[in-house]
């Protein structure tokens, strides 16, 4: 399977948000030092603006308003404690293509080639230089999508994505 990626933007809060510094909990720190990847896939329904990428990098732009925290980035305060910098840097949004269809995955079972509908983040660069939230939108030759979602794992967790993921 072979992916080609389209393009690769940063979605920014739709207004301005509060610069500010989220503090994180002992639990927060006890996170590993990586994103949590889960990937949703969906069959062409015939509706004209399936997977418009423009109309959802605007609803996450919206989105990012009431979440803001989600566009910062995760730092070291002065006591080397990691803490959400919530400057508005934005969301990694993703855009790409495969050469197969989705039926290529068969029963969906777990494989190494599933991590090729993530975006690649470098969990050995320092903490402020990864997105807290990353996203890729990969289209199939059958026109099924996948949307392949990641979340630094000391930020938020499944349900506290899914709350956002539905908003």
């Amino acid at each position: 399977m072979e992916i080609v990626v389209r393009a690769s933007t940063m979605v920014v809060p739709a207004e301005d948000t509060p610069r500010t510094k989220v503090w994180s909990s002992n639990v927060d720190l006890a996170a590993p030092n990586s994103h949590t990847m889960g990937v949703h896939f969906y069959r062409l329904n015939g509706t004209a603006n399936f997977f418009d990428t423009k109309v959802m990098k605007d609803a996450l732009s919206k989105v990012l308003v009431a979440f803001c925290p989600l566009a910062g980035r995760l730092k070291e305060d002065r006591h080397d404690r990691a803490e959400i910098d919530c400057q508005g840097q934005g969301v990694l949004f993703v855009e790409a293509e495969s050469n197969v269809n989705m039926d290529y995955f068969g029963d969906f079972a777990p494989t190494l080639e599933l991590q090729k509908l993530f975006p690649k983040v470098d969990n050995s660069l320092e903490i402020e230089s990864n997105p807290i939230v990353v996203v890729q939108v990969t289209f199939f030759k059958c026109g099924g999508v996948s949307l392949g979602l990641g979340i630094h794992h000391s930020v938020a967790d499944g349900a506290s994505m899914l709350y956002c993921l539905n908003t």
